[in-house]
């Protein structure tokens, strides 16, 4: 028996059947609306606005599409060796305070691990240690792993033969030298808590950032195209492609005394470094020449030079 019953509203029982113009009813409607609309003032101010709107879309599509002609993008093909870098002058950072580069030491000696390999010695890591010299207080020590056997004297010497009757504590800096049979040269800073940086290239940009100058991205990407340059084409590239760069770095000196302009940059140390350690009959322009004899007016390029 059900709980709950309704009386019906109508007594006889009808089947209703949906009429079949339901549908054509909004299709009439709208089509009178609009015939309707098109005196109307209000439809013909919106209509007005609208193809308005639509203009002043294209005209900025238009300006935005020849911005996008003028624009260097990321992906473009820029070769950054062809920008003038006097229009780009580094911003020199002058103190010589470590802990204004790499934060607060709380009184730990930073120390500098360097392997690298005798037959190979990265003299621009020497040149950029003698740096390092001339604005830190730098505890400089050289050794020689089990893995290598008769490794030269001058080469035993090539940090100098500095005092150390300081107490540790005192130095700013440790700068450690090991002398080890390693493919390409590894360095370590703060021992125990980072991988190894690996290539002559990398580290001397880790060193030279320990001076404390600061460029702009623009600077930093020649600065970086150069040492690649040295690296991967003056060094280890084909007699052509030396040809090529020394053609290329006489007409950068033609424009300014150092690589980036008016100051000494890691592009300089590392150049240089890889043409006196480089292989071939390649001559020398007259730029690159006067450049060559202002890196040797520098202490800390003489005294590298000397381990050749």
């Amino acid at each position: 028996m059900p709980m709950y019953k309704v009386k019906p509203y109508c007594s006889e029982h009808r089947v209703i059947d949906p009429p079949t113009y339901v549908l054509l009813i909004p299709k009439f409607a709208l089509f009178l609306l609009f015939q309707d609309g098109k005196n109307d003032p209000a439809i013909q101010a919106l209509e007005s606005r609208q193809e308005e709107m639509l203009k002043r879309l294209y005209e900025l599509k238009a300006v935005v599409d020849n911005l996008s002609k003028t624009v260097l993008t990321p992906d473009a093909d820029l070769d950054v060796t062809d920008i003038n870098p006097a229009n780009y002058m580094p911003t020199i950072c002058t103190t010589a305070n470590l802990d204004s580069v790499l934060g607060e030491s709380f009184g730990v000696l930073r120390d500098i691990v360097i392997n690298a390999n005798p037959s190979e010695p990265p003299l621009s890591l020497l040149v950029l240690h003698g740096l390092l010299c001339e604005r830190y207080k730098v505890l400089s020590s050289v050794h020689v792993h089990s893995s290598v056997e008769n490794v030269p004297t001058r080469l035993l010497n090539c940090l100098g033969e500095g005092t150390k009757n300081r107490p540790r504590h005192e130095y700013q800096l440790g700068f450690t030298l090991i002398w080890k049979q390693v493919f390409k040269p590894q360095m370590k800073f703060c021992v125990q808590s980072m991988c190894p940086i690996e290539g002559e290239g990398n580290i001397a940009r880790f060193l030279f950032s320990l001076l404390g100058n600061s460029y702009n991205p623009v600077t930093s990407t020649i600065i970086d195209s150069w040492v690649d340059t040295a690296i991967f084409q003056l060094k280890g590239g084909s007699n052509k492609e030396k040809a090529a760069v020394m053609r290329l770095l006489n007409t950068n000196l033609g424009k300014s005394p150092w690589i980036i302009g008016a100051d000494l940059s890691v592009a300089d140390v590392v150049l240089y470094c890889t043409l006196q350690q480089s292989e071939g009959e390649n001559s020398v322009p007259t730029n690159v020449q006067k450049w060559i004899k202002s890196c040797e007016n520098l202490a800390s390029f003489n005294l590298a030079l000397k381990l050749m």
